[in-house]
């Protein structure tokens, strides 16, 4: 029978320290996401799944939020053992009420925000703070029809093809630079909830792809448009 010494000589000193460290710097990189979110969460979801299946290997989601004590979306955060709390925001200024939702980032040392559901307008602070790290995902290819309801928008609208769209959160309703979008055909005999579950399907699909995007650091930004690339820019 070998001694335990004999297996620590063969690997070598050296080869331990370098395995450590390696173990070290790669808990460090890991990138943390907060997720804000006011209802049930869905595409909080796609991004748990995401991490969870190493789709985003580098990442791991830091904090939920949510406006509303009652969100479900906190809860299926807790079932997964990621850290879920509520600030509620009723009788707060939208700046006071950014303060409390920064600072709770901030003590996670949250890299990117990920607002997923999140029913509230981002005041100029909150950009401020995380500048071009606020991504959000919204249920219609803008610029066309954002605000709320978008689909029932495009249905109303007589619009053959919508979609969604993952865009950088500035001061502004719905339109901050794009990062990626998906089409999704409207058919004839479309209803607001069939279209919107197509569209989620997709929405699932390009938000952990444009998380990847930024986390990686895989863009540029010429004024408005945002320049992806298969490499680190």
């Amino acid at each position: 029978m070998r001694s335990p010494g004999n297996g620590l000589a063969r690997f070598g000193l050296a080869g331990l320290v370098k395995c450590a460290n390696f173990a070290c710097c790669e808990k460090i990189m890991k990138k943390k996401i907060g997720v804000l979110l006011s209802g049930r969460g869905s595409n909080f979801e796609a991004l748990a799944e995401a991490v969870a299946k190493e789709r985003l290997p580098n990442a791991e989601i830091a904090l939920v939020l949510s406006n509303r004590e009652n969100a479900p979306g906190l809860d299926r955060a807790r079932e997964r053992g990621i850290a879920a709390r509520a600030i509620p925001s009723k009788g707060l200024e939208r700046e006071a009420y950014d303060k409390l939702v920064v600072a709770a980032l901030q003590e996670k040392s949250v890299d990117l925000v990920c607002l997923a559901g999140y029913m509230r307008l981002i005041s100029p602070y909150f950009v401020a703070e995380f500048p071009n790290r606020i991504l959000n995902i919204h249920p219609s290819l803008l610029p066309a029809f954002p605000g709320l309801e978008a689909q029932r928008q495009a249905l109303e609208h007589g619009a053959k093809i919508t979609g969604c769209t993952v865009h950088f959160v500035d001061e502004n309703l719905d339109a901050g630079p794009i990062v990626m979008q998906a089409a999704v055909r409207i058919e004839d005999a479309d209803t607001v909830e069939s279209l919107s579950e197509r569209i989620l399907r997709e929405e699932h699909r390009i938000y952990a792809e444009s998380v990847s995007i930024v986390l990686e650091g895989r863009f540029r930004m010429e004024g408005q448009r945002v320049i992806t690339s298969g490499e680190k820019v």
